[in-house]
């Protein structure tokens, strides 16, 4: 994918998500889990898909969406309840599924999309084609069984799925450092007789290579693959948050290595941009996020008769 692009849609992520939690402060929407400082992770994996693959993803979802190229106008008509939503204004931001894009489900539970990862490559694997499944999840949920329970049966059976840990450093309000004695999750591969490998997760040309390279082979050899990109959430667990218990020094070294700054720097040290059209990209995003806040501002709320409507029981 070209550079230009790879900014433009982790910009759009940045400015989505930044935009949330303004409307969250002003009492416009509900408190949601943003990835701010993720956005490389999300545009580079999900750029590295088919448009046949299929998404798993957890409670940090708008990145891995806005990504795959979900409307943003959508995605805050969802958040904020409304009918025009993906799912009808019913999930809120936490449960969204997006049939038409691959996205299977949003899992608000740590670990639950784990649970499910294992069943939808074991569809794929029934299946004409080579369609693979990419699931996300974090460094919390490595540390759950379920994480073993499906990567196990994913390589004992073997099954197309491409596992993505988003190892942003912090669990909810627990620093990972506390919860496990080893940095890199992907040294796990090793012991289920699977591929792994890191990456800089706030590196996106970095992880769109390393993640291409993953949904080639998972593609070719029906087998799981555990990829890992390493990066840091920038914001808190759930906002509004204050973040009162992350070393303020942490924070600071690692906004020195904010994903979006660190492109679009490159783009211009390498002459691939210049300040007049980086300008002009951030202008045709923030015209985007304000299209989306208006859409979702004037769609009208579900009526009542929808509350028994796509349910099981």
């Amino acid at each position: 994918m070209e550079p230009m692009r790879m900014l433009e849609r982790m910009m759009m992520i940045r400015a989505f998500e930044e935009r949330n939690i303004a409307r969250q402060a002003e009492g416009k929407a509900a408190g949601t889990c943003t990835s701010v400082g993720q956005e490389a992770s999300a545009v580079g994996v999900v750029s590295a898909l088919g448009p046949k693959d299929l998404i798993l993803t957890n409670h940090r979802s708008a990145g891995h969406l806005l990504a795959r190229g979900a409307d943003p106008g959508r995605i805050m008509a969802e958040i904020a309840g409304r009918a025009t939503g993906y799912c009808k204004g019913k999930s809120g931001s936490l449960h969204v599924s997006v049939k038409e894009l691959g996205v299977i489900l949003t899992s608000t539970i740590v670990g639950g999309e784990l649970s499910l990862a294992t069943g939808v490559g074991l569809s794929l694997s029934m299946r004409e084609g080579d369609a693979i499944a990419a699931c996300f999840f974090g460094d919390g949920a490595a540390c759950e069984g379920i994480f073993h329970e499906s990567v196990n049966l994913a390589a004992v059976w073997n099954l197309p799925v491409l596992y993505v840990c988003e190892n942003n450093q912090w669990q909810a309000y627990v620093r990972r450092k506390e919860t496990m004695l080893i940095d890199h999750i992907s040294g796990r591969a090793a012991g289920y007789g699977i591929e792994g490998r890191t990456v800089d997760g706030n590196d996106v040309e970095a992880v769109w290579a390393a993640a291409t390279e993953a949904v080639a082979a998972v593609r070719k050899t029906r087998r799981p693959f555990l990829l890992e990109t390493y990066t840091y959430r920038l914001r808190g667990h759930y906002e509004p948050d204050d973040q009162s218990y992350v070393d303020p020094a942490e924070l600071a070294s690692w906004k020195t290595r904010d994903p979006i700054a660190t492109l679009r720097r490159r783009l211009l040290e390498r002459g691939e941009a210049d300040e007049s059209a980086l300008e002009a990209l951030a202008r045709e995003v923030a015209g985007r996020i304000e299209a989306a806040e208006a859409f979702a501002a004037g769609s009208p709320f579900p009526a009542p008769e929808e509350v028994t409507t796509e349910v099981w029981a």
